[in-house]
């Protein structure tokens, strides 16, 4: 529902209106909650997740074949796996920026739910299940040095120690607040390339990385996040970079939502991060 709702904030003309032309391929048909194979508790619905990462992985990898740029919208955040392996699969390096309120560090071991979506970023840098960390062929997908993630402000006690023992850099919320966002993007984009002679980046962005009272619409809030204004300037300053080169938006869920404020809010970050400026 969450993609229906970015659509229905009328996403595909307003890209048009700042020049872009798009093409739509549709969505991946994804099981649900009801119709979805749990399995394992510390793990749920893993195998349905590798199936439909796997479909995503494919789309993309024809997707850059062809010089597109490849924008993904969910969905929770275990796409981005999907989103990176096919990404990675053409682009052999590259840098990863991840916006998120939580770490998605975890594994199965260390997960107190069992959700998948918390352990993206820990199966992006090769940590936990095979059919995970695999999806692109070659483990880690993405170099932890080259990994910032941006806004955190609630881990789990056991990825707490895993992030602190990674190389990822971190910025928490209180970072946010004590150097500004411009400061911190900056670095951040400067972390993610380093190295890199592509200089290039993907771009994933968690809503819930956003105060929860401008972006309602989401399942796993966290009071506290960054504010309309912080997290456009976020945006346009990854444009300005002119090095991102895939970008997915994840957990918007307009059940939880008023009024599509957060789907519509989702495209006006959108069209920030590709280049729509005030003047």
């Amino acid at each position: 529902m969450g993609p229906s709702a970015i659509r229905f904030a009328k996403l595909n003309s307003q890209l048009n209106e700042i020049g872009y032309k798009v093409i739509d391929y549709g969505d991946i048909e994804c099981c649900t909650y009801e119709t979805g194979t749990m399995g394992d508790p510390k793990a749920r619905f893993l195998q349905d997740i590798v199936k439909h990462c796997s479909e995503l992985r494919d789309h993309i990898r024809e997707i850059t074949k062809k010089e597109i740029f490849p924008l993904i919208l969910g969905g929770d955040h275990s796409i981005t796996m999907g989103s990176i392996s096919g990404m990675v699969s053409h682009h052999q390096e590259i840098g990863l920026i991840y916006m998120d309120a939580h770490g998605d560090f975890n594994t199965p071991q260390t997960s107190p739910s069992g959700n998948v979506h918390g352990m993206s970023l820990a199966a992006i840098t090769g940590r936990g299940p095979s059919s995970l960390t695999s999806l692109a062929g070659k483990v880690p997908m993405i170099n932890e040095e080259r990994v910032s993630l941006i806004g955190v402000r609630r881990l789990d006690p056991k990825e707490k120690e895993n992030l602190k023992k990674s190389k990822i850099k971190v910025f928490t919320i209180k970072e946010i607040d004590e150097e500004g966002i411009s400061e911190v993007m900056k670095e951040a984009i400067e972390v993610v390339t380093q190295g890199l002679e592509s200089k290039k980046f993907h771009f994933s962005m968690d809503v819930d990385s956003i105060e929860p009272s401008v972006a309602p619409g989401t399942g796993t809030t966290v009071p506290g996040g960054l504010s309309y204004r912080e997290a456009h300037l976020a945006c346009e300053l990854i444009a300005e970079s002119k090095q991102m080169i895939s970008m997915d938006v994840v957990e918007v869920n307009p059940i939880l939502d008023l009024a599509n404020a957060t789907g519509k809010l989702v495209v006006e970050l959108i069209l920030s991060s590709l280049g729509k400026t005030i003047l």
